[in-house]
This record gives C-alpha cells, sequence and structure tokens, in this order.
C-alpha cells in the first residue's frame, strides 16, 4: 500500500463512500478503465496501481484507483511513457502531495504560534503600569533653565 488510504467513514450509522473506499473487484475495474484484467495484475505486481486486498486476498479497486488506470493507460499509450517512467511520475506526484500536505500542517502551526504570540505581547502591554511615565533625555537646545537666588543670610 502507499499509505493514501482512509479507513471508510461511518456517519449517522450508514456506511459513506468516499473515492478511496475500495468496491470494484477486478472484472469491474478493468471495465471501468477500460484495460484487460490481466493489465491490472500487471499494474499491481510493477506497484503501478495497488488496490486494497480483501481477507481472502481478492484485489478491491476505489474510484481513485480507476482513474490512477486511465492516467497510467493515457500516459502509456498516448505519451508514450515507458512503465517505470509512469511509476516514477506516480511516485513523485505522491511526494508533491505530501509536500504540499506537510506546508500546509506547518503554515497553519506558525498561524498558530504569530497568534499566541500577538496574544503574549498584548498581555504583557496590558499589564504595564500606568502610573509611570517613560524616562525621555532631555533633547539639547531645548533646556528650560529655571534661576533661584541663593537665600542671604537674614531673609
Amino acid at each position: 500500500m502507499d499509505g493514501r488510504r482512509r479507513q471508510p467513514r461511518f456517519g449517522d450509522g450508514a456506511y459513506q463512500l468516499t473515492d478511496e473506499t475500495p468496491v470494484y473487484v477486478i472484472s469491474v475495474a478493468a471495465q471501468l478503465s477500460g484495460l484487460h484484467p490481466q493489465t491490472l495484475r500487471q499494474y499491481d505486481r510493477l506497484g503501478l496501481v495497488s488496490p486494497d486486498r480483501t481477507a481472502g486476498r481478492g484485489r478491491r479497486y476505489s474510484a481513485r484507483d480507476i482513474e490512477l488506470l486511465r492516467t497510467v493507460q493515457q500516459l502509456s499509450q498516448d505519451e508514450g511513457i515507458n512503465l517505470a517512467g509512469i511509476k516514477r511520475i506516480i511516485e513523485l506526484e505522491n511526494q508533491v502531495a505530501a509536500l504540499q500536505q506537510r506546508v500546509a500542517e506547518l503554515s497553519a502551526a506558525v498561524d498558530g504560534a504569530a497568534a499566541a504570540l500577538q496574544a503574549r505581547e498584548a498581555q504583557v502591554h496590558a499589564s504595564y503600569r500606568r502610573d509611570l511615565v517613560p524616562y525621555q533625555p532631555p533633547v539639547p537646545g531645548n533646556a528650560l533653565v529655571v534661576w533661584r537666588p541663593a537665600k542671604r543670610p537674614g531673609d
């Protein structure tokens, strides 16, 4: 398996089908993809399209697998790419998808950290004492000098 499979979802007591739910036997998958069942077996052996297996080891294809079979066939016949090249293309596409998912996760983590930092900064600013005035050094040339005459004895 290539790690892209998810378990079928159960919601409200009803079985929900997704694009990744393995439902088609090899004869139906062959018919839907326009390929011979032996071609599907060969693609499975080569690791191009790896369907799920039943307890009895029978192949079960999902809608995503059918689409991938059509893509492999199109790349092979129309583009003239050999099966090893197609396998590498599929691996790279899976790697790109995994990296895009990781980038999205990291981006969400950065956004969360930035929000937490802003909240903490606002909390620190809110804790400042308002009766304190920050020190500002005098600007040369704008000083005010107060002169008081010295007290004389007897005054």
